[in-house]
This record gives C-alpha cells, structure tokens and sequence, in this order.
C-alpha cells in the first residue's frame, strides 16, 4: 500500500481562529504513510459568515473538511445527513462528500474520546467528574453515556451553565449532577476526570491532587503538559491528554474520507509529537 498513489483528492480544515490548527499535520502523515501523494490537506480561516459559501463552491475533487470553532453546529444546515453520534450533541466536526455529492456530517470527538480513554485501558467507569460546561463537556458527557454507569458530576460557574449541563445529560440519559466550580477541588477523587476549560483554568487545583490518583483526560495539548497533568502523573496517576484526543477522532477522519481503514496511529501521533515540539 505504501507505493499506492491518490486520485487528486482534496481534504482541509475550517475555522476561526485556525492558524494553530495541528489537523493539516495528523491527515497530511497519514497521506505520506500510504503514499497517497496527490492527495492534499490544507487549513482556511472561515467564520460562520463565510461557511455557505465557502461549502458550496467546493468542487468534486474534495472528499472531506475537518471543522473547528465556531462553526461545529454552523455546518449542520448545509449537510444532506447528519450522524446520529453528531445530532446527538448538535455537533459536527467532520464532513465526507459521498460520489453524489451528497454531504455527511459525522462527530468523531465521541468515538475519538472513548478511543483515547481505551488505549490506556479505561473500557468503563461507575463514576466521572467533568470539569468545564462548554462544547468539549457535552461531547464529553455522549462519550461517558457509553461508559460511565453512575453518576457524572459537572463542576460549573454559573447557574446558566449547570442548567445546560443537566439538560445534557437528560437529552443523553447520563445522570447528571452539577456543583459550583468554587468546589471543583472534590472532583480530583473521581475515577475519571475530564478537564474540558481553556489554558490555565485548572492550574489552581494542581496543589489538591490526591496521592493515589485514577484517570485524568485533560483535553488540551499546548502547552503541555498543564499544571494539573503534571502533577497527576507526579503522583502516579494515568493521563490522556489532548493530542491523544486529536489523535483518535483524526484518524476516524482520516478513515471516512480515505475509505480505508486503519489510518496510521503511529504515523500520525509522531508527526503531532514533532510538532508539538518545534512550536
């Protein structure tokens, strides 16, 4: 397969902002690792504004677009169908362009978490903590409605938010409790902890690991590791971080426009790794 050459195919990655995006990185190692040498994977900045016309100027060689924010539920009104893992969240991150140019819209964050989880060996868990109520929590909350057998406790700022998240969790049957962010601290003890606030918002707690910690997912990758993470795996505890969340969900990407199967973790881990490293 390595010699194997392309179609012509386009794929890229849309959002605002984009210039950090690491998705040109993972798709373009997995084109590489096949030989697909005319296949070509690109980054365009694109708000809400310019999505339409953007999607509808697409020609036929394009096979699919990775989405970012703002735009994950901007998308959904322009696809001809939608998962049912995406509809769940309201949520789109990935669209493959079928032969008849119909648009399909899929969430590979859900799968691409649960992934992540099991590569380090956590296939189910009887409790969780969800630190944060933005987008990645709600995907966060599908993800734990596959795994998680009990309760699942959201650790939140405004009461605005607490409300969102439990009804979340009714609209994804996942028991959920919610507690003011001031008391996030009691969160540390669960047996999965998924950190879902930008840069720095979990720093404070670092000083509250406890001393035999379980699973922490922390869903950011720069900088890494986060004060919480590298205190985590000071004491032992397992940590999945973000990378290994772009990871997985872009390799299911790189699956579904490709239509082979499997992509090249490896390859594509590395090729993120490396250039983690160089920024």
């Amino acid at each position: 397969m390595a010699n194997e050459q392309g179609n012509g195919r386009r794929a890229a990655v849309l959002g605002s902002p984009i210039a950090h995006s690491l998705s040109p990185v993972l798709h373009r190692a997995a084109y590489a690792e096949w030989g697909l040498s005319d296949w070509t994977y690109d980054r365009f900045e694109i708000d809400e504004a310019a999505l339409a016309g953007f999607v509808e100027g697409l020609g036929p060689e394009w096979a699919g677009l990775s989405l970012t924010m703002p735009l994950k539920r901007a998308v959904i009104p322009l696809l001809d169908e939608v998962s049912e893992t995406a509809a769940s969240v309201e949520a789109v991150n990935t669209v493959v362009f079928g032969e008849d140019g119909r648009r399909r819209g899929d969430n590979t964050d859900i799968p691409g978490m649960i992934a992540a989880l099991r590569e380090r060996g956590i296939e189910q868990v009887e409790s969780a903590a969800i630190l944060g109520a933005g987008a990645t929590a709600s995907s966060a909350l599908a993800a734990l409605a596959r795994i998680c057998t009990g309760e699942v406790v959201a650790y939140v700022r405004s009461d605005a938010r607490a409300a969102e998240m439990r009804q979340w969790g009714e609209r994804l049957d996942v028991e959920v409790r919610t507690e003011a962010w001031d008391d996030a601290r009691e969160a540390l003890s669960a047996p999965l902890v998924i950190a879902t606030t930008p840069a720095g918002t979990t720093d404070a707690l670092s000083s509250a690991v406890p001393e035999r910690p379980a699973t922490l997912f922390d869903v950011l990758y720069d900088p890494w590791p986060t004060a919480l993470a590298a205190r985590w795996s000071a004491y032992g505890g397992a940590v999945v971080s973000g990378l290994d969340l772009l990871v997985h969900q872009a390799v299911l990407q790189v699956e579904q426009m490709t239509g082979r199967a499997p992509a090249p973790l490896d390859a594509m881990r590395k090729a993120g790794e490396h250039a983690l490293a160089a920024r």
